[in-house]
């Protein structure tokens, strides 16, 4: 009997990534890391098959740690998923919310939930992410304190949900991206498509401003244009895009191949299913 395949996330069970897990991959296995390194090394090892990392938030902006591990990790992106992010405040059983006077959570759903936090007058203690917060409320028993974590984390945990859907923004959505060893490009011609790719600019004057001008010259939409150091220099040289189309598009084609005159080390990340969330 094949034993089933396994998809690797960030966080303890309960988390958003493990909830997206589930929605996307719910006949997989599913391996809890303790950071995302240890999950592009589980993937790596052959320990697991995929890995589902979160890249972008709408309120928090870009993932930064994912865009330094991408480029030489030797993993392939191969679909992307969009995930409304919701957060409950939730207790230990049979407590109140008046009760409550501690709330814990990770750093950045903290931030995503002032208001209610404000509201009631809760003293924020920051954990190391949202599912590991729900656990250390359901372990230490006591009423007066909460955790800001996913609905997931209430089932597994066994808490009661004493405010629903508390973050301050109702459009806060995190996109995540499936992870691969092998590269596994989507179809041309069968439904929208994303391309990511890295490249270095030339050190020549206008470098960067030449590079793209064959993308707008060409009818290529770019969704994303991020820079980050390399090599610990203030320098910023190596930038990470995405751009809507297949390689084997003709505007696209020409564009990359434009691309190449003005840069160095381009590397295509991934070709792979547009999700319907963009449009």
């Amino acid at each position: 009997m094949t034993s089933p395949r396994r998809i690797a996330y960030q966080g303890e069970p309960g988390a958003n990534s493990h909830q997206v897990c589930r929605q996307h991959y719910p006949d997989w296995d599913t391996l809890p890391c303790a950071s995302f390194e240890d999950v592009f090394a589980a993937v790596e090892a052959g320990e697991a098959d995929l890995a589902m990392i979160p890249i972008d938030n709408s309120i928090a902006g870009r993932v930064a740690d994912i865009h330094h591990f991408l480029p030489d990790s030797g993993l392939h992106i191969i679909a992307e998923h969009f995930l409304r992010i919701r957060f409950h405040l939730l207790g230990v059983p049979g407590a109140t919310l008046d009760q409550v006077k501690t709330v814990h959570s990770h750093v950045h759903a903290l931030g995503q939930c002032r208001k209610v936090i404000r509201e009631h007058g809760l003293v924020p203690v920051i954990s190391g992410d949202t599912a590991g917060a729900a656990r250390e409320v359901a372990e230490a028993a006591d009423p007066t304190q909460a955790a800001i974590s996913p609905p997931l984390a209430a089932e597994i945990y066994g808490l009661e949900i004493l405010a629903e859907d508390i973050e301050d923004e109702d459009h806060n959505t995190t996109r995540f991206v499936v992870l691969s060893r092998e590269l596994v490009e989507a179809a041309a011609g069968n439904g929208p498509v994303v391309t990511s790719f890295i490249f270095n600019v030339r050190n020549l004057p206008a470098a960067l401003y030449k590079a793209l001008g064959g993308f707008a010259t060409n009818g290529v939409n770019m969704t994303k244009l991020e820079s980050y150091m390399v090599g610990g220099h203030f320098s910023a040289t190596q930038f990470l895009a995405e751009v809507d189309g297949h390689p084997d598009d003709v505007g696209l084609a020409h564009a990359l191949e434009e691309l190449q005159f003005f840069t160095t080390d381009v590397k295509i990340l991934g070709v792979y299913p547009a999700d319907a969330f963009r449009s």
